[in-house]
């Protein structure tokens, strides 16, 4: 299980990925008008294009890989369509990189290069797509959960003889909730109406956070496909999840917190 989630994602990888979109897909387009029209300053200014794109995607996938680390849940759907999306990502770059090889060390005609360069662009369609879905449908990179929800608190909490000081009595609001790793588990710490409560990160249905979500009456709704379970039972309340969260014992000790595993 990957070490961290941070439901907010890193801020600067949405702006980075638009710079090696746009100068990959000018590289291409420059090539083209090249071939069409014999001007060899349309391929000169492909060229640098090209280094510039395979550049800024290099960039582009440092601030990728740590939210990927960091902030798409382990185990999930998600997790799934963004390895899906970094392979692809991989091959498009080695593609470019490839053409631009071919560019400046070698004599191959401008059909020859040009042949890497619309795979390579078929590629970047294809993970630009699958990069929309992790934000729109897994919502990476951004924070779904609801007004007054409180500022997302996260922790590594050690267990003593089966006990983790999860919170104090008094660091919650109602309906607010914290996510702790405690023995490479992802457990939500929850305040309800009534008592502390403590479940499972894990939706069930594809993996969501639980803790992105959000909780009213004894009830938390998966953020990805609105599944709702209740955290005092784990009980499926509503689909499409057809399997039940499971819930810890907690305890409050002295304005203490203790989940109990």
């Amino acid at each position: 299980m990957r070490s961290k989630a941070n439901i907010k994602g890193h801020p600067i990888h949405p702006i980075l990925v638009t710079f090696p979109i746009a100068f990959l897909t000018a590289t291409l387009l420059f090539d083209i008008l090249s071939l069409c029209t014999k001007d060899i300053e349309f391929r000169v200014t492909a060229g640098y294009m090209e280094g510039l794109g395979i550049l800024c995607g290099l960039l582009a996938a440092v601030p990728g890989f740590i939210d990927y680390l960091f902030t798409v849940p382990p185990q999930s759907s998600g997790s799934k369509r963004a390895v899906k999306h970094a392979l692809i990502n991989v091959s498009m770059l080695v593609l470019f990189v490839i053409a631009l090889t071919l560019r400046h060390y070698t004599d191959y005609s401008l059909s020859i290069i040009i042949i890497p360069e619309i795979v390579g662009f078929i590629l970047l369609c294809t993970a630009g797509w699958l990069g929309g879905t992790l934000v729109y449908r897994n919502q990476i990179g951004v924070d779904p959960r609801y007004a007054g929800a409180g500022k997302w608190n996260e922790q590594y909490l050690q267990a003593n003889n089966g006990r983790v000081e999860a919170c104090k009595a008094n660091e919650l609001k109602t309906n607010q909730m914290k996510l702790i790793h405690v023995k490479g588990k992802r457990i939500v710490i929850a305040k309800t109406e009534d008592a502390y409560v403590a479940f499972d990160d894990h939706c069930t249905h594809k993996g969501g956070s639980l803790a992105g979500g959000s909780m009213i009456c004894g009830t938390v709704q998966c953020p990805w496909h609105g599944s709702q379970f209740s955290v005092i039972d784990g009980e499926v309340k509503a689909g499409p999840a057809r399997t039940a969260i499971k819930t810890y014992n907690t305890e409050e000790t002295n304005g203490i917190v203790y989940l109990l595993l």
